[in-house]
């Protein structure tokens, strides 16, 4: 485990839509775009927020959003090129902040030239062996191949041939020797796990401080940490538990994964979201927009390792549809300032400050124990149990159309640290409001 990122809480962005660039790659031969230099203004906003790293979509030479990646080793013409990246990197380290890279190891666009190189050359191309084949299919390529998910300009890698695991790893040490802190693995769930162990082990002989996040949407969480050798995991369970339950005011949901997820978080940190690049945004996801809140102090109070989608922090809106472009009103261009962002996101943002800050002064909330202290359809209350011993937290959140008081839990409440404007005591809770109350120990 590297301790470091014990106390990183990530913004993540996509970068060629954040800095709105073109759909599709460059024509061959034109110069570079350096667009990168648009995210350095929005490092201070970063840092204001509470956050300490920087999350980055891909950003390698691909065909059209970034997932298609052609060339692992150039910086997307549309984004500059690899001074841009490293320059960036340098003003993030300077603000103490860490960088983490997007690795498309699962599958290739297929322009990848060792792709192109089988198209030319079919079973007599040295790269046969890297990708799952049958030249014994029909198909308009002359032959057959596994792609991601049905989508045929996706073509998934053969992670059985050991070149494909030296060539991960090269490219993963080529990129942390300049500077990037660590990687998060795109669609590792459908990779083995012992692949992920070979790349992770052979890393860490050169960069053993580097971290692996790998995107696991459902599977066993906990397996790609001890036996793939990862770091963490996307914990999508929580995150479909938290805009579920308080759009269907049924907190047992919340209670379960909750349960689920202090199992996973006895193994590794997870990483833990309300919204990312591939999701409905959660001002759009939820039913009640006076529930944003209530899923923002779930968000950061439990353990883990918080991430926070850029825009979500202002409240953006955006619906991922299951079509061609679906993602494009998830991924917005950004202004080339965050002073030109239109004033009504602001208390958002400064709401995220507020309990962003709560956790920066609480940070062994990134180990906390949590125990269900009240549980009905709309009224939850959880004790986080501080590890060290001290004064620990009760978040409770009600749903309902009437007030709720918080009945006795062990240890007194000291006081109300965070909440919705309720008169009373610091156990009442109005209608549809929430509290982040210090217990003693």
């Amino acid at each position: 485990m590297n301790t470091w990122a014990d106390h990183v809480i990530w913004w993540q962005l996509h970068p060629i839509s954040f800095v709105g660039a073109e759909p599709a790659a460059l024509s061959p031969g034109s110069e570079p775009v350096h667009r990168l230099g648009h995210l350095q203004g929005w490092l201070d906003y970063l840092v204001e927020l509470g956050c300490n790293g920087l999350a980055l979509g891909p950003i390698f030479a691909s065909e059209t959003h970034g997932y298609d990646t052609v060339d692992h080793y150039r910086i997307d013409p549309r984004l500059g090129e690899e001074d841009d990246l490293v320059r960036l990197i340098d003003d993030c380290h300077r603000r103490g902040v860490k960088v983490l890279l997007d690795g498309v190891f699962n599958h290739v666009g297929r322009g990848f030239a060792p792709f192109q190189d089988v198209l030319a050359r079919r079973r007599e191309s040295p790269y046969a062996s890297w990708f799952r084949l049958d030249f014994d299919a029909d198909g308009p390529d002359g032959f057959g191949y596994t792609d991601f998910e049905g989508h045929r300009h996706l073509v998934a890698l053969n992670h059985a041939e050991p070149q494909v695991a030296d060539y991960v790893t090269a490219v993963a040490r080529h990129w942390l020797d300049r500077g990037a802190d660590g990687w998060r693995l795109d669609a590792a769930y459908a990779v083995p796990v012992e692949f992920w162990h070979a790349v992770t082990s052979q890393v860490r002989r050169t960069h053993p401080h580097a971290w692996f996040l790998g995107e696991v949407i459902h599977g066993d969480y906990a397996r790609f940490v001890t036996e793939g050798g990862l770091d963490s995991v996307t914990q999508y369970e929580l995150w479909k538990a938290i805009w579920s339950s308080l759009n269907d005011r049924n907190f047992f949901e919340l209670s379960w994964a909750l349960d689920r997820h202090e199992d996973f978080a006895e193994n590794y940190r997870p990483l833990t979201f309300v919204g990312n690049h591939d999701v409905t945004r959660l001002a759009s996801k939820l039913d009640d927009e006076r529930h944003l809140a209530h899923a923002l102090a779930v968000l950061f109070t439990v353990s883990g390792l918080p991430s926070v989608y850029a825009g979500d922090e202002q409240g953006f809106r955006g619906v991922k549809y299951e079509r061609a472009d679906g993602d494009a009103e998830i991924r917005p261009a950004f202004p080339g300032t965050p002073a030109a962002l239109a004033p009504y996101g602001w208390p958002v943002y400064r709401l995220h400050q507020d309990l962003i800050g709560l956790r920066r002064r609480h940070p062994w909330l990134v180990r906390a124990r949590v125990k269900v202290v009240h549980l009905d359809n709309t009224a939850f209350a959880y004790h986080l149990v501080n590890p060290d011993g001290g004064p620990g937290l009760v978040v409770v959140l009600n749903v309902s159309d009437h007030p709720f008081t918080l009945p006795s839990v062990s240890g007194s409440a000291r006081r109300r640290l965070l909440g919705s404007a309720d008169s009373g005591a610091p156990e009442d809770v109005g209608p549809h409001g929430w509290a982040v109350l210090e217990v003693s120990a």
